[in-house]
């Protein structure tokens, strides 16, 4: 759960009373859980929430890009338009830690619910208020730098 904290929030001690304060979340409403999921789960969604809402709190901005106009000299979006064989590439973990923690909020937040969290798009525009549109956008934009930070 810690690592869940850490992935989001990118900052130890955060992550540590980010954690801290979903665990008193967790059992100050231990009568909620209704055991429609295992209790893993449970505790899961409650840390990843308390740690979103830490991330609103320190005023994360995710711009909708679908209100947003995108001028032609951005360049091809290559993550769009090249399909990438990612099953055969293997990195090593500190290296992919350490370029995490180099990409700017929107990009870590919406990389770590998809990747390590498994959220789907829809999920992750429900759960920090944007469009599954603009997940899938931060998600591929995210994925380049990523991969650019790694080569």
């Amino acid at each position: 759960m810690y690592n869940v904290c850490l992935r989001i929030v990118n900052h130890d001690a955060e992550a540590e009373d980010v954690l801290q304060e979903a665990f008193i979340d967790a059992f100050s409403h231990i009568q909620s859980f209704r055991g429609q999921s295992t209790f893993g789960a449970w505790l899961k969604q409650i840390v990843v929430n308390r740690a979103i809402n830490h991330l609103r709190s320190r005023r994360l901005q995710l711009v909708d890009l679908d209100s947003q106009r995108i001028g032609d000299d951005d360049g091809t979006d290559w993550a769009d338009t090249e399909p990438y064989d990612e099953s055969g590439v293997q990195f090593e973990v500190d290296r992919v830690r350490q370029a995490m923690q180099q990409l700017p909020e929107g990009y870590r937040v919406v990389l770590s619910l998809y990747l390590f969290e498994g959220y789907d798009h829809e999920e992750i525009g429900a759960v920090l208020n944007i469009s599954e549109t603009t997940s899938r956008t931060q998600y591929l934009r995210g994925k380049k730098r990523l991969l650019a930070l790694l080569a």
